[in-house]
């Protein structure tokens, strides 16, 4: 329906409360999902409530392409409803005594005038929401009520969609159900979006950009793959998930072993079977803990993705057993988790060549011309 649409958001605000205080200064470049990252507490929710206009004690500045929505200074505040901000709440906070097509109603005939031109068909289509339509609430399971939640927010025709973890309450099989429509929002009603999450599975899949938070303030800002992939924010991005995000292309599929093979720089992997034309781009996902390396390539081994590189540095964590090894895999870098024990007796240096055995990978779908706007 529409490209992707770019705004500039400044957020220069504090907020104190008894044991919590949050002083936050950020300037987005808004463009499809920038995910907003860091612990409970961090004051991610917080933010959220203060761009929406519902957190009435909060002192500073916001501005949104050049239109101010908060300057404490001047006594000026801009209410929720004249924000254009659609938000999706952890809970969908749908009406119980409307049915699915009376909730999206309701919000559509709140809508902005003008707004995105966002169509009531548009977004039922989109959200896969029209064999829900005469359903009552209480019948849909929790990933039907938050794409009903979803469309609600999307036919108010908003300028700027929040989503506070919307998938925190979901199993993993109810969150994969529900990522696609997330992840295909913005190309497809070009509105961006900031997502909330303290999870790096969902921000290494949705986002664009990412805005890590702590103890409320910034900690790191920038381009996702390249905060997640930083050693100094594993004690706010986990250890335990560290990782590569990369690209590659598919190649191939073989039907018999269901697997797929993709390429990244030149070299190949295989992965469970996924149902994706040749020469569409994905995003993998390489967690550092399901990477061996060897120092000759190996055979007679099950592990079937065996990639060369280069040692580009060591970061060994002398508090704990583990060391940071990234590999230079000829463009593309990957970490491996290994204990400083093997570090040590495999003589690892940096510069050393080095072979990457991939034990498992995980991905989402990523069309050329979204990798394209990043």
């Amino acid at each position: 329906m529409s490209a992707e649409s770019h705004r500039e958001l400044s957020v220069h605000v504090r907020v104190r409360y008894p044991g919590f205080e949050l002083d936050f200064a950020h300037d987005f470049h808004l463009a499809g999902v920038t995910a907003l990252f860091g612990p409970s507490g961090a004051g991610k929710s917080t933010i959220l409530r203060i761009l929406a206009g519902l957190e009435s004690g909060a002192a500073g500045r916001v501005e949104f392409d050049g239109e101010t929505w908060l300057d404490s200074d001047a006594g000026q505040a801009v209410p929720a409803h004249r924000r254009g901000v659609g938000f999706v709440f952890q809970d969908a906070r749908l009406f119980s005594h409307l049915d699915v097509r009376g909730n999206l109603r309701f919000a559509f005939r709140r809508a902005q005038q003008g707004g995105n031109g966002t169509g009531f068909d548009d977004v039922v289509n989109a959200l896969d929401l029209g064999p829900l339509l005469s359903r009552g609430t209480g019948a849909l399971s929790g990933g039907e009520r938050q794409r009903v939640a979803i469309g609600r927010a999307l036919l108010t025709r908003p300028r700027l969609l929040l989503l506070d973890e919307p998938l925190a309450a979901m199993d993993a099989a109810r969150k994969g159900e529900i990522l696609p429509y997330i992840e295909g929002l913005p190309d497809e009603f070009g509105i961006p979006a900031i997502y909330v999450s303290h999870s790096v599975d969902e921000v290494a899949r949705l986002a664009d950009r990412m805005v890590v938070m702590a103890a409320g303030q910034v900690a790191a800002a920038g381009d996702a793959v390249e905060v997640l992939e930083r050693p100094d924010l594993q004690h706010l991005t986990g250890h335990f998930e560290a990782g590569a995000v990369i690209d590659a292309r598919v190649t191939g599929h073989d039907r018999d072993f269901r697997l797929t093979a993709v390429e990244f720089c030149g070299q190949p992997i295989l992965m469970p079977m996924i149902d994706l034309p040749l020469g569409e781009v994905i995003r993998l996902r390489i967690r550092a803990r399901d990477v061996a390396l060897a120092t000759r390539r190996p055979d007679a081994v099950s592990t079937r993705n065996v990639i060369e590189g280069v040692i580009t540095r060591i970061v060994e964590e002398h508090e704990t057993a583990f060391a940071e090894v990234f590999v230079d895999a000829g463009g593309e870098l990957l970490r491996a988790r290994i204990t400083r024990k093997a570090a040590a007796d495999l003589r690892l240096t940096s510069g050393a060549k080095v072979f990457a055995l991939v034990k498992s990978v995980s991905f989402d779908r990523r069309a050329l011309t979204r990798n394209r706007t990043r």
